[in-house]
């Protein structure tokens, strides 16, 4: 089980993958090309992609190659890889329907707070990964905890993606780390996501991807149990989020950095 190998390891696992599934052969090239580097450097992987984004912008923004195809992707990388996979979703139905396709089933940071979405993914029995709201307090995952609890299921994973600071910029709180582990759950940073510039004036969200490797120390020297990173081959030509990915052939060398400071935070 993905859960218990995670929570009870002495490393941070990692979270990573597109933002989402653009075509029927990139996700493949990132899940292999990740494996590969995990591998290498004995660090727990979740793949992590989108099979729709109902979160944009704009009306005119790119939301998946369609929901059927995008699922199963997902659940044909998990298979050919041997690779627990995560997607996000965005109602009650969604989460029932793609709980046949995945291992982990993520709450958006915006919808943290919707009991039946919740709900109804804590009855799937499968990992649940909540972000936390960019608006509320790391206090106040104790009651979104308590909501998948209260449906039997303790398999839950917490990430912080950092809080609004005004109308266009996100601050990270690293004190969210220590606070949201009392309740004895993995904790995440999402590195690239906090460090999105959302509500610009042409629609499209900014982003500060020199500053990722920062974040990304902070939070592993703080005690963060993983860390969460949306990547591509060029983020530049992504067709979403690309302003704060963190570019594919750069992933190696920032994990590989941020298990010496693990190994030194344990000494």
């Amino acid at each position: 089980m993905i859960y218990d190998k995670i929570k009870n390891s002495k490393n941070f696992f990692l979270i990573a993958g597109p933002c989402v599934i653009e075509n029927e052969t990139m996700p493949y090239e990132i899940a292999e090309q990740l494996l590969a580097i995990t591998n290498r450097l004995g660090i727990d992987f979740i793949f992590k992609a989108s099979y729709r984004k109902a979160n944009r912008s704009r009306s005119d923004s790119f939301t998946g190659i369609g929901n059927e195809r995008g699922l199963r992707i997902l659940r044909d990388i998990r298979e050919r890889f041997c690779l627990p996979v995560l997607t996000d979703v965005h109602s009650a139905e969604e989460a029932t329907k793609a709980a046949d396709y995945v291992d982990v089933i993520q709450i958006p940071a915006f919808l943290c707070r919707q009991t039946d979405i919740l709900v109804a993914a804590a009855k799937t029995g499968k990992t649940i990964n909540i972000k936390k709201g960019q608006f509320i307090s790391a206090e106040a995952m104790q009651y979104a905890v308590g909501k998948i609890m209260d449906c039997g299921n303790e398999k839950i994973i917490l990430t912080d993606r950092g809080t609004m600071f005004g109308y266009q910029d996100i601050v990270v709180d690293f004190r969210s780390i220590p606070i949201m582990q009392q309740n004895n759950v993995p904790v995440v940073m999402d590195i690239t996501h906090s460090l999105q510039k959302p509500n610009q004036k042409d629609g499209i969200t900014g982003g500060q991807p020199k500053m990722i490797e920062t974040i990304a120390k902070a939070a592993v020297a703080v005690g963060a149990d993983g860390i969460f990173m949306e990547t591509h081959p060029n983020p530049l030509t992504a067709k979403s989020d690309g302003a704060n990915m963190l570019q594919l052939n750069l992933v190696e060398d920032l994990l590989t950095k941020l298990l010496k400071i693990r190994a030194a935070v344990q000494e």
